[in-house]
């Protein structure tokens, strides 16, 4: 072992100096609430909404306190209720079956491709088996299906189409923009993602009942008038007495920090991208690794690299996590026994049946592929505190201990 990796995983770049300068001028004007001030309407919160939407060109936006809080009033506002049953990715993050959760309804795992995305023939099966009318689908680290086929299905089987764009924002599929596929999408600004408020959400629709609604669950106290990405106002009537108040607004100083990153965003993506292709580049020297092909029509946000170690043990690849944690090398494995950080999978969320001793089978079906792919599946940030130079000594970094750690275990003598 000769070098070290002394980077911070976890360390962000900091904030524009206009998105520091727009933060200090909210806390001196004291209005932080986004209905507070004599101009509500002129406030950050409600023209960050305006701003993303015109990025994603949809009339209507929604800033909200977290993405899985945007995720939760999606499915209310789509029409999920108690005991509903919602198709899910088997490949995505804890706080997508929490949205699930916390509305009363019931997930239906969908299969994992090799290229990280859901199976759309597993898909259609679900739907078709289960009856299920709401997909939640989620592009995992940033892996977005053929859109145009996952869109046939659901107009085959009358699913209606809530996008978990987490992973996702900036990111297009033919051109077309993440996010703009179905009948809403949720974006998340916690920290890690392509912009960063610590924690927030936003919430995207064309459909005017569907954000009449959504603003109103989010705790407008009838002063929906003062959104500027929000439909007329005589569309919440039919709303207002029947929709309540789950309080989930974003503040104004939130929104503030926000806006001079969505105007950087095109620009950080192609910074994330050519960190990206440099590790993707390096690895592929390897015969351990497999790589997720990515199809000619996706436009990625390079923000984070996947791989896999198909032929290797769980033991192997704990110990490859290890010596790379020893040389400053952070990586994330799916297949540990146990959730660790940002890591959890499907097998891990046992608080549907631990509520509900008799859950319909069908409502959990196999997702052979899912566990596979997932028990070999390693995962690693790409801040844009790494320089390119950094990317070529982690890749350096990767391949030596790949091969150290295969040959410590005896992988791959005959190849």
């Amino acid at each position: 072992m000769t070098e070290r990796f002394n980077k911070s995983f976890t360390q962000q770049e900091s904030l524009p100096e206009e998105a520091i300068a727009a933060a200090v001028e909210v806390m001196r004007s004291g209005e932080l609430h986004r209905y507070g001030g004599s101009s509500p309407e002129t406030g950050a919160a409600a023209r960050l909404e305006q701003r993303f939407a015109q990025y994603l060109d949809l009339p209507y936006c929604l800033a909200c306190a977290s993405g899985g809080y945007a995720l939760a009033i999606a499915l209310r506002s789509a029409g999920v209720r108690p005991g509903d049953r919602v198709l899910c990715n088997s490949f995505t993050l804890a706080p997508v079956p929490g949205a699930v959760h916390s509305v009363g309804a019931l997930p239906v795992w969908v299969d994992t491709t090799p290229e990280l995305t859901i199976d759309l023939e597993h898909l259609q099966r679900c739907a078709e088996d289960t009856g299920a009318a709401f997909l939640l689908l989620s592009c995992m680290r940033g892996h977005i299906p053929d859109m145009e086929r996952l869109l046939q299905v659901c107009n085959e089987c009358g699913i209606c189409l809530i996008e978990d764009c987490a992973h996702t924002m900036g990111a297009a599929w033919k051109g077309r923009k993440s996010g703009t596929f179905g009948s809403v999408a949720c974006f998340s600004t916690q920290t890690y993602k392509h912009i960063n408020s610590g924690e927030g959400g936003l919430l995207v629709t064309a459909d005017p009942a569907m954000m009449a609604r959504a603003v109103l669950y989010s705790g407008s106290y009838m002063l929906y008038e003062r959104h500027r990405a929000a439909p007329e106002p005589s569309v919440f009537e039919p709303f207002l007495m029947t929709t309540p108040n789950q309080s989930g607004r974003m503040d104004n100083l939130r929104a503030a920090v926000l806006l001079p990153q969505l105007e950087r965003l095109d620009d950080n993506i192609q910074r994330w991208n050519r960190r990206y292709q440099i590790l993707e580049q390096r690895l592929r020297q390897s015969a351990d690794v497999t790589l997720a092909p990515r199809a000619t029509d996706e436009s990625y946000v390079g923000s984070s690299i996947q791989f896999r170690l198909p032929q290797w043990t769980g033991d192997a690849i704990g110990a490859l996590v290890k010596a790379c944690r020893d040389r400053g090398v952070e990586l994330k494995w799916f297949g540990a026994p146990l959730p660790h950080g940002y890591t959890s999978r499907q097998d891990h969320w046992q608080f549907f049946g631990a509520e509900d001793p008799v859950v319909d089978a069908g409502t959990h079906p196999e997702v052979p592929g899912n566990r596979e792919i997932l028990s070999t599946l390693l995962d690693m940030r790409i801040p844009l505190t790494f320089s390119e130079a950094d990317c070529e000594c982690l890749a350096s970094i990767l391949l030596e201990e790949i091969q150290g750690s295969a040959q410590a275990a005896g992988i791959g003598r005959d190849r």
